[in-house]
C-alpha cells in the first residue's frame, strides 16, 4: 500500500487489489481462466541463454533515464521520507524498463518497472526484487511516480547500498496496459520474474552485468508477491539463483486472518471499505463473484465502484468516494460471501494463501511485522511462520503518516538491506 496525498480524513494508503483484463472487460465480456486452469507461459529462456533474443518474456522493449542522485541527495530523499539511510554508500542512477511479459490468459503483453543502479566501480552487482505496496491510480507507480519518496524508498535503498533493485510496476499500472490484477500471486510472480530478465538485459548497455543471485522482499501486497517469486525461483529452470527473501507485513492468510479482521472492525474501518471493494472488484475475474456489481454493493456505490478501480481514479478521489463503513457498502449477498466463501470464490481464496503452505524454502526467510498494524493483522504473518518454518522477526514501533503499516516497509526496509548486505 501506498499513502494517499490530500485525504485529511484518512493518513493511509488506498489498496491494490485490480483486475488483469482489458479495458471494459467487467461488462460481461471475455473472462480470464478459471482457477486452476493453467494459462500459457510464454517463451522462457533457458539457463544460459541471453536474454533480448526474440519475442521471449523479460524482452527489453524500451529504456528511459528517469534521475541521477549522488550519494548525498539519496540520503536527503530517503531522510525525507523517514527511510533509514545509513547504509547509503553510492548515488544511483534510476531508469524505467518497459517489458514483455504475459497476461492472465498466458497472452504477450507489456509491463514497466523501476530499476536502480548503483554508481559504484562495482561491474557485477547482485539483484534485490522489491515488489511495491497497493497503488489503484495507475501512475502511482514505482517508475511512473518519481516525486513520491515512499514508494521509491525502498529501491533506492537497496540501490544506494550496492544493490541494482528492481521495483516491478505489476501489470496494468506504470505503464501496461489493461487492468491491475490485486494480490494474483501467479501475474505478480510473472511480472517480478520478466523484470529480473529485462534488468538482466539493460546492465550490459552500461557496461554492467547481473550476478546470479536474487534478494526479494516486498512490503504488504507486495510481501506475498515476494514469496511468489521467490517460490518461482526456487523451482529452477531459471537464470537466476535465490539467496534470501524478507516480506514485510503481508497478507498472507486472506480468508482465515485478513477478511474476518475487516468483518469484526478490527482492520482500520475505511480502509477495510476500500479492500473489501477492491477485493470483489478485482475478483470477479477469476472467481465469478457478480454478475451486477449491485448484487454486492448496495447503491449509490454500485454504479461506481468498478470506475473506481479501474486504475484511472486518484486514491483519494476514491477513498471519498466510498463510504466509512462495509454496513454502508455491502448487500446482504456481499456479507454472505465474505463471512463463508464458497464456490470458485472459495477456492481463489484457498490458492492465494496457498503462498505460505505449498512450498518448502531452502534458503534464509525472515518475515518482517509490526505487533500494531492496522491494517494487516499481524497474525497474517504468525499463520504463514507455521507454515513456511521461516524467521518471524518483530519490527520496531514506526509510523508513516500516523499508520503503523506504513511505518513497517520503512522499518523493514532498513532491517533487510543490513541482512542482504552480510550475504
Amino acid at each position: 500500500m501506498r499513502p494517499v496525498r490530500g485525504t485529511a480524513a484518512v493518513t493511509a494508503v488506498a489498496v491494490a487489489l485490480g483486475a488483469l483484463l482489458p479495458a471494459g472487460a467487467f461488462a460481461g465480456e471475455r473472462r480470464e481462466p478459471g482457477i486452476g486452469q493453467k494459462p500459457g507461459v510464454g517463451r522462457e529462456p533457458g539457463v544460459g541463454q541471453k536474454p533480448g533474443s526474440g519475442r521471449e518474456r523479460g524482452e527489453l522493449l524500451s529504456a528511459k533515464k528517469l534521475e541521477t542522485y549522488t550519494a548525498v541527495q539519496a540520503k536527503k530523499r530517503l531522510k525525507a521520507e523517514g527511510f533509514d539511510s545509513k547504509k547509503v554508500k553510492y548515488g544511483v542512477d534510476t531508469y524505467r524498463l518497459v517489458y514483455r511479459t504475459v497476461n492472465g490468459y498466458g497472452k504477450p503483453t507489456k509491463a514497466s518497472g523501476l530499476l536502480v543502479v548503483p554508481r559504484n566501480g562495482n561491474k557485477r552487482l547482485k539483484l534485490v526484487s522489491y515488489t511495491h505496496g497497493t497503488a489503484s491510480y495507475r501512475p502511482d507507480a514505482p517508475s511512473t511516480s518519481p516525486e513520491d519518496g515512499f514508494v521509491q524508498g525502498a529501491p533506492l535503498t537497496y540501490g544506494a547500498a550496492g544493490f541494482a533493485a528492481t521495483a516491478p510496476d505489476y501489470l496494468g499500472l506504470g505503464l501496461g496496459p489493461g487492468r491491475h490484477p490485486w494480490m494474483d500471486v501467479r501475474t505478480e510472480t510473472t511480472a517480478s520474474l520478466d523484470m529480473l530478465r529485462a534488468a538482466r538485459e539493460f546492465l550490459p548497455r552500461k557496461g554492467r552485468e547481473a550476478r546470479r543471485d536474487v534478494f526479494v522482499t516486498g512490503f504488504s501486497q507486495g510481501a506475498s508477491a515476494a514469496l511468489g517469486l521467490a517460490r518461482e525461483l526456487q523451482r529452477g529452470k531459471k537464470w537466476f539463483r535465490l539467496r534470501a527473501v524478507a516480506p514485510i507485513s503481508g497478507a498472507y492468510d486472506i480468508k482465515g486472518v485478513l477478511i474476518p479482521s475487516m468483518l469484526t472492525g478490527k482492520a482500520q474501518p475505511k480502509l477495510s471499505v476500500a479492500y473489501t471493494s477492491y477485493l470483489l472488484v478485482s475478483w470477479n475475474w477469476k472467481a465469478s463473484i457478480y454478475d451486477r456489481p449491485e448484487e454486492v454493493f448496495k447503491q449509490p456505490y454500485a454504479s461506481r465502484v468498478e470506475k473506481y478501480f479501474d486504475g484511472s481514479t486518484p486514491g483519494e478521489v476514491m477513498l471519498k468516494g466510498l463510504p466509512d463503513t462495509l454496513a454502508e457498502l455491502l448487500t446482504p449477498r456481499g456479507f454472505a460471501l465474505l463471512e463463508k466463501p464458497s464456490g470458485r470464490f472459495a477456492k481463489a481464496l484457498r490458492d492465494e494463501d496457498a503462498i505460505c503452505r505449498d512450498w518448502t524454502p531452502k534458503v534464509p526467510v525472515r518475515l518482517y511485522y509490526d505487533s500494531r498494524d492496522e491494517q494487516v493483522a499481524p497474525a497474517n504473518s504468525t499463520s504463514c511462520h507455521a507454515w513456511l518454518k521461516s524467521t518471524l522477526r518483530r519490527l520496531p514501533a514506526t509510523t508513516y503518516g500516523g499508520s503503523p503499516h506504513l511505518g513497517s516497509n520503512l522499518a523493514g526496509t532498513a532491517k533487510a538491506v543490513r541482512w542482504f548486505a552480510s550475504f
